[in-house]
């Protein structure tokens, strides 16, 4: 996918959410080393310095690898010392993406917004946007600044899909990105089973290629090397578009 200022985001992503510590280090070295080149992660995750360790020790260069992180609720009013800090942690000059990763309780964070502006144009973050913003929100930050957000990270899976919410974002130009793709879904549900077992596939595999048909970024997380690896290969298949239109029809 395209973000805006030409930067490309690899529409498979890898998730770091409690991936923690040397298990979730030794995950996103294993990810790397399988061929994710999009790592997911945040400050509020606590583990930017095991993404980063996991990048030098892969024998990737910076340039390789898409890196997003998140600036947590609790640093509104402090976003320079933030990303300063994640930068270290992560052992690079910039990230490719830097995510507000919640609105704060008592308005839509526009001064944040403003500073994520500033700190991009000085080339710390080649990207800007949010997550877990409602439509509304996205809106208040592009008619008080006129710069609407690259992205939208939010919770996302066949249970959750909503058609309007995903033409909205395309209206206005923000990519979608999904996360907890397995979280709110049933892997045993009929329809993901059958439509799994016509590819050869596994349910899980579907889900993750359901999002990349709708042209939905998706990070679904594991730490368990098989798994890491089933969830990359999903661009062997393809879905029907009467597939898409059974699972687009699992929405609660």
């Amino acid at each position: 996918m395209t973000l805006p200022g030409d930067v490309a985001i690899p529409i498979l992503g890898f998730g770091t959410w409690q991936a923690t510590g040397n298990e979730g280090y030794e995950a996103v070295l294993y990810a790397l080393q399988a061929g994710y080149r999009h790592i997911d992660t945040a400050t509020m995750y606590g583990n930017e310095a095991g993404v980063g360790r996991a990048l030098r020790d892969s024998g990737l260069t910076r340039g390789d690898v898409f890196i997003t992180t998140k600036l947590p609720p609790n640093r509104f009013g402090r976003e320079r010392e933030t990303i300063e800090a994640s930068l270290t942690a992560l052992g690079t000059d910039h990230v490719d993406l830097w995510l507000i990763h919640w609105p704060p309780r008592d308005g839509d964070g526009l001064e944040t917004w403003r500073r994520f502006v500033e700190i991009r144009n000085e080339g710390l973050a080649r990207a800007i946007g949010v997550s877990n913003y409602s439509l509304g929100q996205l809106d208040a930050l592009t008619e008080e600044t006129g710069e609407m957000p690259a992205l939208n990270q939010i919770e996302w899976a066949p249970s959750l899909y909503d058609a309007r919410t995903l033409a909205e974002h395309r209206k206005r130009g923000v990519v979608l990105e999904g996360y907890s793709p397995f979280k709110n879904t049933d892997l045993k549900d009929p329809v993901l089973t059958r439509i799994a077992g016509a590819h050869g596939v596994t349910p899980a595999q579907v889900v993750i290629r359901w999002h990349i048909e709708h042209g939905i970024v998706v990070i679904p997380k594991s730490v368990t090397p098989e798994r890491i690896d089933l969830n990359r290969e999903v661009f062997g298949f393809t879905l029907t578009g009467s597939e898409i239109a059974e699972i687009d029809a699992l929405a609660r």
